[in-house]
């Protein structure tokens, strides 16, 4: 996978994040008809059946969906050379209980080179991490709708000029816009960048990347820590957004925006390693969380998501392979210790993806944005004892995960995810007991040649244990790629 990002300690409060992966080429189409069924023991879909899905996936059992995606892209007529326009729409209709219509995908977008400009929603994962078979990233997982947004980027690694191509960067910078029928906020903007650096090209035996990404939800409506409702909107607070630095104490703003920062910072500073042997590569990485100061002062360094994951070739003539694998260790517990104070020494007391300005958090659509595991009060409820009226009642986490993609017969595709949590609650409200949780997938995909080529898909899932009750899953889909009889580059189900 090359799409990675990093760098950046002097904006460790206050930083960024990125990263977009082109789901077709340029000068293409891909189009696609798919029909997904899915069922459960319990009335709960399996974790693993519903999360780091963009948000298109119900939580709950029995469902049906239809789901429907054309993205073009070509020449542009003022000058094919360099410039390309397009653009995409994706549907999802979930049939259940609570039908839905859902459009993950929206967006125009103007290219030249490997330059982008966009405008609406766009799949995007943002981070270095493995963004198939990992957990997600810490910041910016794909579990959940993307955000409308206007952002301006670049599409892959560009080498800086005069380094003879051993020095590139990645990056970008947006603006959104998040729901307005959020249970407490309304009207909240998101600021969103990030930058990250390569060091190395294919012709050294080992590439450095460093980054970061910094979000921001801020200039929004709420009723706690504001003045008559009202967040710091203006321009002059829009510079203290994108920069981070500490609003100078003046009339117009609570004690809350000036001790902390206008609006709510959160981001992962990351770090990998990858080199090549033969037909294997191998991957390092790790993400720093920050989120109020305690990274700067390493109070929380503890904290972070670690990563490795291995990939070679596929031998078409064997018979069973694994071709990729993911192991990684994730720990939210430290959160710079348990007191709140702006003391450098002490600061702590993080509370990841709560804040009490934004109470209903790090989340979109009811679902975090972030790390699955850390997950929204909604969904342990019936469990475990809220944390007031905060988003999530479980932030004090360490996972760990395993997973595995490889081949059958060389036309059966396969993965599977394994977890197991061990899950703390948060500092104010601690979960009694320590409640463990495994979670698992196996996935099998089959290409067929009905109708011209479709491709057949059945997922197993399972959870088992203390955090959620315990269920299992299934799920049958079949999908057709090219339905617009266009000639199109076939993509895999598993999204890359």
């Amino acid at each position: 996978m090359k799409a990675f990002y990093k760098l950046g300690i002097a904006w460790l409060c206050s930083s960024f994040p990125c990263f977009s992966q082109e789901m077709i080429p340029s000068d293409s189409t891909s189009s696609f008809i798919e029909i997904q069924t899915y069922a459960s023991s319990q009335k709960r879909l399996p974790f693993w059946m519903y999360t780091n899905q963009f948000g298109i996936t119900p939580t709950q059992g029995p469902a049906a969906a239809l789901h429907l995606s054309v993205i073009h892209y070509e020449k542009a007529g003022f000058n094919p050379k360099n410039w390309k326009i397009g653009g995409g729409i994706e549907a999802v209709t979930n049939y259940s209980e609570n039908t839905k219509i859902l459009l993950p995908q929206l967006f125009a977008s103007l290219k030249r080179k490997n330059w982008e400009l966009y405008a609406g929603r766009k799949k995007q994962w943002v981070g270095i991490a493995d963004s198939t078979i990992g957990t997600g990233s810490y910041a910016w997982s794909g579990n959940t709708l993307p955000i409308p947004k206007i952002q301006l980027g670049t599409t892959q690694f560009i080498p800086i000029p005069f380094t003879f191509r051993l020095i590139s960067f990645n990056a970008f910078y947006s603006e959104g816009m998040f729901e307005r029928n959020r249970q407490i906020t309304s009207k909240l903007k998101l600021h969103q960048k990030a930058l990250y650096i390569k060091l190395g090209n294919e012709k050294t035996w080992f590439q450095i990347y460093a980054g970061f990404n910094h979000q921001v939800q801020w200039g929004g409506r709420s009723p706690y820590q504001t003045i008559e409702g009202q967040m710091p909107n203006s321009l002059k607070s829009y510079f203290y957004v994108i920069t981070g630095k500490p609003h100078p104490k003046i009339n117009g703003l609570t004690h809350f925006d000036f001790s902390n920062r206008i609006g709510n910072h959160l981001g992962s500073i990351d770090l990998a390693i990858e080199t090549k042997i033969k037909n294997t590569s191998l991957l390092i990485y790790r993400q720093n969380i920050y989120e109020d100061g305690s990274l700067y002062y390493l109070n929380n360094i503890s904290d972070g998501l670690n990563g490795i994951r291995i990939k070679k070739k596929s031998n078409p003539n064997a018979v069973f392979q694994i071709n990729e694998a993911v192991l990684e260790f994730l720990c939210t517990k430290s959160q710079g210790g348990p007191i709140a104070n702006l003391n450098p020494q002490i600061r702590g007391k993080d509370d990841y993806f709560n804040n009490a300005q934004v109470r209903d958090g790090w989340s979109y659509q009811g679902r975090t944005i972030g790390t699955p595991f850390i997950s929204s009060a909604s969904d342990t409820r019936e469990r475990w004892p809220n944390h007031s009226d905060f988003f999530t009642n479980n932030n004090r986490i360490s996972v760990w995960h395993l997973g595995l993609k490889g081949t059958f017969l060389d036309r059966i595709n396969w993965s599977g995810k394994f977890s197991y949590s061990e899950n703390y609650g948060t500092y104010d409200v601690p979960f009694d007991g320590t409640p463990r949780q495994f979670s698992a997938a196996l996935s099998v995909q089959v290409y067929l040649y009905f109708l011209g080529g479709t491709t057949l898909r059945g997922v197993l899932a399972t959870d088992i244990g203390k955090l959620y009750a315990n269920t299992n899953g299934i799920s049958l889909g079949i999908r057709k790629e090219g339905f617009l009889n266009i000639k199109e580059k076939r993509l895999g189900y598993f999204r890359y």
